[in-house]
């Protein structure tokens, strides 16, 4: 049955490139990234192991680890660790699974067979502190991520966790937000966003974001 918003993540025990990883003990209350690739020593995962590596201070600010996931073994892995280092200028520092026996994969639906029954395809699943999905995207295995989206949609989740607001279509942080439709007594909404609001509709409160 494939993962679903709100669920669980899958847990499990596997090995890496920075040794056995138990994956909900290792998240511990950090949000989570996992993120599979089809296989080592391909160009377009070579250059996103190497993105997300330049993208470290970006998920430590944030509170976020990054786990990649390939179906290949560590040996290999640590093989092709050289290859990112020399080609995309910057050391991983952050582990990549090793999955040879599919476990992973299979776990978190991450091989499509219409698409190729042996390799995973790019899926991504942004995971909470409570081990709940909370994003899952899925790109055909010829298409780079766009590391920064997914950025933007956990400065999404966590401002949409705190404050009672959800953005807009195209937001990035510190743009306006919308007050959620659910909250309408008046008092409430004067105490949480000081800053007043504009009605652009009855359902469509446009306010400075809460917490900048």
């Amino acid at each position: 049955m494939a993962i679903q918003l709100g669920d669980i993540a899958p847990d499990f025990t596997q090995d890496s490139t920075q040794g056995p990883i138990h994956f909900h003990e290792w998240l511990g209350k950090s949000w989570g990234i996992l993120f599979s690739h089809p296989k080592d020593f391909t160009p377009v995962c070579t250059t996103e192991l190497g993105a997300v590596a330049k993208l470290k201070p970006a998920f430590d600010k944030r509170n976020i680890k990054a786990l990649a996931v390939s179906v290949d073994d560590v040996t290999s892995h640590n093989k092709w660790a050289g290859d990112i280092e020399e080609t995309q200028g910057t050391k991983l520092n952050f582990p990549i699974l090793g999955d040879p026996d599919r476990k992973v994969s299979n776990l978190y639906g991450m091989i499509h067979p219409n698409a190729s029954d042996t390799l995973t395809v790019r899926s991504v699943f942004v995971i909470d502190p409570n081990k709940k999905v909370r994003l899952t995207i899925t790109y055909p295995a010829s298409t780079g991520r766009n590391f920064d989206e997914i950025l933007r949609v956990v400065d999404s989740l966590q401002l949409t966790d705190s404050h009672s607001v959800a953005t807009p279509a195209n937001w990035k942080d510190g743009d306006d937000v919308i007050i959620v439709p659910s909250l309408q007594d008046p008092e409430i909404i004067k105490q949480k966003f000081p800053k007043g609001f504009k009605a652009v509709r009855p359902y469509l409160r446009v306010t400075p974001q809460p917490n900048k």
